[in-house]
This record gives structure tokens, sequence and C-alpha cells, in this order.
């Protein structure tokens, strides 16, 4: 029995269909314990007496949530669609481009008869995971976020402040942000004493406070163009409510890691995974978050890079044949790898020699990076799969082997 379920904020539009691609029902159900009731309904009306022996595969448009949670606790097989995917499948079907809820659903439906062994079923992570993830996730936003409105920040000082730009290195820092909401104009600035501006490096904990505190007024007090007062007050008032912002984004940010290393501290991985090079705590936490904890997910190694999106991609026609980078991918999990990548290269003997031979063959400082990342994908696989810790000389001996020869 084949389900699509298209779901929407308050309703999911639901068909079910049978080996054939007849229509056995169709309805249009509500968010919540209700709608999933009325969905039991209605697969255990068409088993009728086989209901305990029927296989009821659903496809849907998301991997989490309630609804999706309890669909697997219920013991269908769920098989989440990328929405690009699906997409394309409804082309095959019509090219008029019409679209709708129901005809979304009866797609879902036909594509999971046809094609389910070529899509991914919903992974059985852990709840430990789970966490992890919802935690790891925020706490990566809300950097995100506070990355933004840092750019908002600097966009509207070199407007009407540029030697605040000079004067701060780091315009979410503690201490730029307590000296720019004491003093937010360039005329308000230029009259800060050193020893206001020593007691705000003093809270950051800086080092060579005095130092700096000179070099800080000094530039603040440089000639620089400006805009008319009435101009100025009105960027100053928008500075401060970005520098509000900021600072509830700094303390939530520490507040979120505080979790996130709380969390992952408790998973049975977390041990294995923060033994990689590159791969601390919160970092490592990104990675078991996206990659989850469901031992049977992936298969083999090349399968977790090609989720990863570390793997190349290969096009070819005739005689031509190329290796390219894939751009879809999971955005939160390549920004992890690849960050693990960089840091491995400073921490690991192996991970360096790798990268020093990709640049050697002509590949680029990404292109190599990309592949380092890539190469310790599986590596992890492998301590996973095994339950060992990272081992330097055992993860790169084939390697260190190949050049050898």
């Amino acid at each position: 029995m084949f389900v699509g379920d298209d779901w929407a904020e308050d309703h999911h539009d639901v068909e079910v269909m049978d080996g054939s691609g007849r229509r056995l029902a169709k309805a249009r159900l509500p968010e919540g314990v209700a709608g999933m009731s009325r969905l039991h309904a209605i697969v255990g009306e068409l088993a009728g007496d086989e209901a305990d022996e029927a296989e009821v595969l659903v496809g849907i448009e998301t991997d989490r949530g309630p609804w999706v949670a309890a669909l697997v606790a219920a013991g269908y097989t769920v098989l989440a669609v990328n929405p690009l995917q699906a997409s394309r499948f409804r082309d095959r079907l019509g090219v008029s481009g019409a679209k709708s809820d129901a005809g979304d659903a009866h797609v879902l439906a036909d594509m999971v008869r046809t094609h389910a062994h070529e899509l991914r079923a919903v992974a059985g992570d852990s709840a430990e995971a789970e966490a992890v993830k919802v935690v790891a996730r925020t706490h990566k936003t809300l950097i995100w976020e506070r990355t933004r409105h840092t750019q908002r920040l600097r966009h509207a000082l070199r407007d009407y402040f540029p030697a605040a730009l000079v004067a701060f290195e780091d315009l979410d820092a503690t201490d730029s942000l307590e000296l720019l909401a004491k003093a937010p104009t360039p005329a308000q600035a230029a009259r800060l004493t050193i020893g206001q501006i020593s007691t705000a490096l003093q809270h950051a904990r800086r080092k060579n406070v005095a130092d700096k505190a000179v070099a800080i007024q000094a530039a603040l007090r440089a000639e620089h163009l400006g805009q008319p007062e009435v101009v100025t007050d009105a960027y100053a008032a928008s500075v401060q409510a970005l520098i509000a912002v900021l600072n509830v984004l700094n303390a939530q940010v520490k507040t979120l890691q505080g979790q996130v290393e709380a969390h992952f501290g408790e998973h049975p991985a977390a041990k294995i995974i923060r033994s990689q090079p590159g791969l601390g705590t919160v970092l490592g936490a990104r990675v078991l978050a996206e990659f989850g904890d469901d031992p049977t997910r992936y298969a083999s190694a090349k399968a977790r890079k090609n989720y990863a999106g570390t793997s190349p991609i290969t096009r070819a026609s005739g005689k031509k044949k190329v290796a390219l980078a894939r751009f879809i991918h999971n955005d939160r999990l390549i920004d992890a790898l690849l960050t693990q990548a960089f840091s491995a290269l400073r921490l690991s003997p192996g991970a360096r020699a790798y990268y020093d031979r990709q640049r050697a063959r002509g590949s680029g400082h990404n292109a190599a990076l990309r592949q380092l990342a890539n190469r310790l994908v599986g590596i992890l696989h492998g301590c996973l799969k095994t339950g060992t810790l990272y081992d330097e000389t055992t993860a790169w001996l084939h390697h260190a082997e190949s050049v050898a020869a």
C-alpha cells in the first residue's frame, strides 16, 4: 500500500494507491492527533483482516516533526522525498504546470510506488541524537544570525562613523559593543577617556589593555568624513538597536553552547567523534546532528560521503568525462566538514600530506580541502562502524603506501 502525504501548516492531503497505481482513497486530514487517527483508520479499512501484515510506504517531503515520528512509530516505512525530486517527478506526469495539494499527494504516492528502492527512508536516529540535532542546529542558526546583524552594523558604521571600523577589529566582541553603546556617534566617541576604554577592554579580558586603549582612542579621534547631525543621530539610534540584538545573541549563543556540550557529551559516539582531527565538542556535535546515529543508514563509506556532499559527481557524455563538486548538499553538514578539514591541516600530519598532494596535482585550495573532507568522512565512517578511536597511523597508512609505491 502506497501513501502520498503532502503537508501544509495545518493539514495533510493524502492519497492511497495499490501496486497497480489505482487510487484506493484520498482525504484532507487535520494536523495532530485527529488527523493521524483518521489516517490509521483509512489504512486499517483498506487493509482489512491483513492489517497486521500489510506493508505501508509513505512518501512525504520532510524527515522530521511529530507527524513523521508518529508515522514511524506506527510501523509505516516513511520515505523522505526531496522537494526537488518531487517537482521533477511531477513534470513527468504532466507538462501543464498545474499544481495542487491533492495533486502533489498523488505524485508522492506514485513516486514511492515506482521508485521506493531509490528513495531514502527516514533514519531511525536515537532520541539522544535528535536532542543533539535540536540544540546544535539552533546554536549554529544563532551564530549565523549574529553574523548577519554584525554585517548590518558594519554597513551602518561605514555610512556615518568609519572611524569605528578602524578602532574596533571585532564588531561583535563584548568590548566593541560596550563602547559603541556608550558612544554611538563620532562626537561622543571622541570624548571617550583612556579609563573608559580600558574598563571595556578589561571586561572583555583583553591583553595589553594600555596599548590597545591608546590605539582605540587615537582611531576614534582621527579626522574622518561624516554626516549631518540629524542623520548621524538617526544612524546612532539604529546602531543602538543592532547592538541590543547582538548582545542578546551573544548571550544566547553562549547559553546554547553549554547545552550542545551537555547533550553531545552524553551520546555514546561522542568519544569517537571527538577523537577525529579537527572535531571538537561543538563541531563534533554538528557532524553527529547532521549524519544521525542510525547504524543502518549508511551502507558504506561511499554512501556517507555522498550524503555529506563531499564526494564528486561524474558527468559523462561520449568521450568526455568530468568530475564536479556537488552543489546540492546539506549546508550545515558541509560547513562543519570543511571547517574540520581546515583545522585538520594543523593537527594531523596525514591530513596535511594528503592536502599537499592534491595541491601538487593542480587542485585549488577549495578543491583540495573538499577532497580532504571527503577522506576524513571515510575515516569517521570506519571508526564509527568498528567502534574504534581515530589513530593517525592507521587512518593514513593506505595513502602513505600509495605514495611510496
